[in-house]
């Protein structure tokens, strides 16, 4: 009994320990989560009352509507860019701080050594460098304008009770804006829009390199029959090789076996969504047209405008409308902005709208520096230089500081070997005076397409194909954006320089700048394919034209009709029919002879699906699919063994980076020469059938019927925070919903996973209440703001969104500072 007792006193004891530990850690977690609470709450935006904003002539508003789109008016245009940074700060700090450190080459000082390999890859481009140079040169009205800017988000950013969240998680503190940071945030555009022009040049310089001239050519086309200029026809596709310049069937099979194992590329930082390699193409591009005013009810013009971008959170682009008085009454932009900029990007301002697609013109060139003297030195056409040798300090959060030595020449700075081990230096027009400039501020204050066509020509940024629609009527096509003066040489693979034949010899003037006005038929269109033709093409070059198809079913469309509003267009951007695939649908019909799906049931219930595939890339087509992958599988099998011989000189070749390789290998498979076709196989329908059997492999692989591999079961969206790609399990909390999205790549509505349109406009200048605008995405970078998420389902679900800001529900007075 006493030893009863005295357990029962221990075990009493024991309890109230255990229930005051219990009180204890309940009442610390509650403080750490009141903490926290308190700590994500102070983080938010101020969205009513007033601030105090140093610099102000006058008092600014920022009215924000259901969405959170706000209406940022002040006394001028210096005070609505303060305001905006202010804005701007409030909601996208950390977004514009990943853009900056993303162009400087930064990144690793926030996410540690996890993130050196890309800084390196950046840093040699040494932009924090070039931003200061530009900045410098900077015209008195743009430097004020930046300033403006600069002090605005610091200001925004000591406003808020506490950091963004996400230097909560970092445990780090935000460091201020500086003015170099927004050149650094349009730098980060080159990279995003033109970073993969050296490699594509790297991988044709591969094919004529290593391949018999006539089939590098076959392989290498200027277009297709895709093709969809507004000026010229479509290019001669070259022939298809004899059998004297190239046979497969005298190659062994080691010859024509690929390298393996295949050196797999350096693992892509996980803070942004990949470049989907397993794809035809990358699914950054844009599209935009435009028609004239005798093609509307009202007589103006109509823009659309969607660019395709890597969907994240918070979306690359941030809503606005800007306002200020000027003689006469208000100046009013509207469109979308890129937060650590000023002005507005695309949009309208009452007279003229305006919209981009990436060029895709010739902006970059591979030197090769052919041996000097010694390893220091280098050949130019004024004799043997000296390599400039550039110490760069690589900051890595909880780790030792890096150098990095980065080697300078007159072209630029080396950036890899070839497969011969050379150097080679990188001339690119975003390391040159004119990559940079508030050009697109300039169309704020235009109102007339004359005039737009003349800041367009003088912008500084990453050269685009603009589309400017006006108010009375007309419409207007050019390049915004620097155009190098190329000399001897077309600039498709890498050269010497040495020699001085060859070079960039300045830049193009505004008056030597192609430009389109008001066509015959009132309509322009651009998707990132080739636009022009002869002397035109030439001084553009080309970068990585896109296949035509897209640009093709945009014009086609517009052809279709003779009268264009909002909502037409809006059903234009949202075309998912699959007329590319269409003979590729037909083809694996033809495949799937009765004798062939005797031999497999498989392939009859492939036949069954393909034969229903509803021409659509919808979300509930398994013939879609099964069509999409079945080419996949052809490609690989026709291009491998006519390309190896490149992939064993070096093992960065990827012949994808060729856009235009639909030409060659629907000609291959339509006129199946013998000597072309991989010796593995008997004949063209054994490669083709054995296409088809893998395809049902592929989507076989774990087991499920084909009836549950569907198109949408592929295409589901992951729209995440960079947050989430490191830590998942943030991602319900930090992403947008998962949906099954019909669209793809050769369509007007491009859409795959992780790549879509980042935003849908149409909008006829003046009549800016009727026009159209959504994004895949909401206005805050803020979890706990409701507009972390607003609008995004209208997006996602093809539904038009106002263009204009709607009636204001907060309202925001940001005052002077007190004298």
């Amino acid at each position: 009994m006493p030893m009863a007792a005295g357990r029962a006193r221990f075990n009493g004891r024991w309890r109230r320990r255990a229930l005051l530990a219990g009180i204890g850690l309940s009442a610390l977690l509650a403080v750490g989560a009141g903490w926290l609470y308190r700590q994500l709450r102070g983080s938010l935006p101020q969205l009513d009352g007033s601030a105090t904003l140093a610099g102000l002539s006058a008092p600014a508003s920022v009215e924000r509507d259901a969405l959170g789109v706000p209406v940022i008016r002040g006394e001028d245009r210096l005070d609505v860019a303060r305001a905006t940074g202010f804005v701007h700060a409030q909601e996208r700090f950390f977004q514009m701080d990943l853009l900056r450190r993303t162009a400087a080459g930064e990144l690793a000082a926030l996410f540690g050594s996890m993130a050196l390999d890309l800084d390196r890859t950046h840093r040699v481009h040494r932009f924090r460098h070039r931003a200061t140079q530009a900045l410098a040169a900077a015209a008195a009205e743009e430097r004020a304008l930046i300033d403006a800017y600069t002090d605005g988000v610091n200001a925004g950013l000591a406003a808020l009770a506490a950091p963004p969240f996400e230097y909560l998680l970092l445990r780090l503190a935000p460091e201020p804006w500086r003015a170099e940071d927004t050149p650094l945030a349009v730098y980060a555009m080159y990279l995003n829009l033109q970073g993969q022009q050296w490699p594509r040049e790297s991988t044709r310089g591969l094919l004529h390199d290593r391949l018999p001239p006539a089939l590098a050519d076959f392989l290498d086309p200027p277009g297709t029959e895709w093709d969809a200029p507004l000026r010229g026809e479509a290019l001669p596709s070259p022939p298809i090789p004899s059998p004297e310049v190239f046979d497969l069937r005298r190659q062994s099979v080691a010859d024509i076996v690929p390298p393996n194992p295949r050196t797999p590329p350096p693992p892509a930082f996980a803070l942004f969504p990949p470049v989907p390699t397993d794809e035809s193409e990358a699914a950054s591009g844009s599209n935009n047209w435009a028609v004239a005013g005798r093609l509307t009810a009202h007589g103006g013009a109509l823009l659309a405008n969607d660019m395709h971008l890597a969907l994240r959170v918070p979306n690359i682009w941030y809503r606005a409308t800007l306002a200020y008085p000027e003689a006469g009454g208000e100046r009013r932009i509207t469109g979308v902005m890129l937060p650590g900029a000023p002005a507005i990007a695309a949009g309208g301002n009452g007279h003229i709208a305006w919209g981009f697609t990436n060029s895709e013109g010739d902006w970059a060139d591979l030197v090769i520096l052919e041996p000097g003297a010694d390893d220091d030195h280098y050949p130019t056409p004024d004799g043997p230089r000296a390599f400039t040798h550039v110490r760069e300090t690589l900051t890595v959060k909880d780790g030792s500081p890096e150098t990095l030595e980065v080697l300078e020449t007159v072209w630029g700075p080396v950036v890899d070997r070839d497969h011969w081990g050379r150097r080679r230096a990188l001339r690119w027009v975003a390391h040159g005076p004119r990559a940079f400039n508030l050009g697109p501020q300039g169309l704020e204050r235009v109102d007339t397409l004359e005039a737009a066509l003349a800041v367009a020509n003088r912008t500084g940024m990453p050269a685009q194909n603009i589309l400017l629609a006006s108010a009375d009527g007309p419409i207007a096509w050019t390049i915004a954006g620097p155009i190098p003066r190329r000399f001897g040489h077309a600039g498709r693979v890498p050269s010497s320089w040495a020699d001085g034949r060859r070079g960039w010899n300045g830049w193009l003037e505004p008056d030597e700048y192609p430009r389109i006005v008001d066509p015959p038929d009132g309509r322009l269109w651009t998707a990132n394919g080739r636009v022009v033709d002869g002397t035109w093409l030439e001084r553009l070059g080309d970068g990585g034209y896109a296949l035509g198809a897209r640009a093709g079913q945009i014009r086609d469309g517009l052809r279709s009709a003779q009268r264009f509003d909002e909502t037409s267009f809006l059903t234009l951007q949202l075309d998912d029919r699959a007329l590319f695939l269409q003979r590729w649908r037909d083809l694996l019909l033809a495949v799937l002879t009765p004798s062939a799906t005797r031999a497999n049931p498989r392939r009859e219930e492939m036949r069954r699906w393909v034969a229903d595939w509803g021409g659509r890339a919808a979300v509930d087509s398994v013939g879609y699919r099964l069509v999409r992958a079945f080419r996949l599988n052809v490609r690989e099998r026709v291009f491998a063994p006519l390309t190896v011989a490149c992939l064993h000189a070096d093992l960065r070749f990827d012949y994808t980076l060729i856009r235009q390789h639909e030409g060659p290998l629907w000609q291959l498979v339509v006129q199946q020469p013998p000597h072309l076709l991989d010796p593995r196989y008997a004949d063209w329908s054994a490669l083709l059938l054995d296409a088809a059997d893998a395809t049902l492999a592929e989507l076989n692989a774990d087991g499920q019927s084909l009836s549950k591999k569907s198109w949408g079961n592929y295409n589901t969206i992951r729209i995440q925070h960079p947050f989430s790609r490191i830590l998942p399990w943030l991602g319900s909390w930090l992403d947008m919903p998962a949906r099954t999205l019909p669209g793809d790549l050769y369509m007007p509505r491009v859409q795959t996973a992780e790549n879509g349109s980042s935003e849908r406009l149409a909008v006829a200048p003046g009549r800016e209440a009727d026009g159209i605008l959504h994004m895949p995405g909401g206005q805050s970078g803020h979890p706990l703001s409701p507009f972390y998420r607003a609008g995004f389902d209208a997006w996602a679900g093809g539904q038009p969104l106002p263009f204009l800001p709607g009636p204001a529900r907060h309202r925001l007075t940001l005052r002077p500072e007190a004298r």
